[in-house]
């Protein structure tokens, strides 16, 4: 499904961006595609120490699914 990416900025937050990559995508894409959009985002300046970044996959979860009655 998708990747989530947290970055930190320099206002002391983390902004947490969805990627849609595959699985086997390697970390380093998957944080400079996080990077870019927070810097399209208008948002403070993100950090660019890779060691900082937190990423975890979502994948097939039944929970995504919307429900209307």
């Amino acid at each position: 499904m998708f990747w989530m990416v947290a970055l930190l900025a320099l206002d002391g937050r983390q902004y947490v961006y969805r990627v849609y990559a595959p699985r086997e995508a390697l970390p380093a894409d998957l944080f400079w595609a996080a990077f870019l959009c927070h810097d399209e985002g208008g948002g403070p300046r993100a950090s660019d120490w890779f060691d900082s970044a937190q990423m975890w996959w979502i994948g097939e979860v039944e929970e995504l699914t919307v429900h209307q009655y």
